[in-house]
């Protein structure tokens, strides 16, 4: 049996994500970024992208990701991201689900703030 480590991927509006794995793939400003069990303690941000999890049963989970960090410590990987969500496709679907975040939170930006009624 593989060693494992604990997953959590986070947004503000809910966990994503969380169990746990055997293998974690990311992508950073530096590349992408496997994590398996006992992996040194690290901090990095994430960019905009596809996450795979493979989980300790086998099942691989492919995650758009809009931004955000990761944290590796002490066999736990956390993935605190500006938006997610679980895609039924591989990584190229996951990355164009992770575009389509950013693209609607930039919308959400710069949409004007109604005005409270008189």
């Amino acid at each position: 049996m593989a060693n494992t480590f604990q997953v959590d991927v986070v947004s503000p509006e809910e966990t994503v994500w969380s169990g746990t794995a055997t293998f974690l793939l990311a992508k950073t400003p530096e590349g992408e970024l496997g994590i398996m069990a006992n992996h040194e303690p690290l901090m990095g941000s994430l960019v905009t992208g596809a996450v795979i999890v493979e989980a300790e049963d086998g099942a691989r989970t492919t995650i758009g990701v809009h931004g955000g960090f990761l944290q590796v410590l002490d066999n736990q990987v956390t993935l605190i991201t500006d938006r997610a969500q679980i895609t039924a496709g591989g990584r190229e679907e996951a990355r164009q689900v992770a575009e389509q975040l950013a693209a609607d939170q930039e919308t959400q930006e710069e949409a004007p703030e109604a005005e409270p009624e008189p």
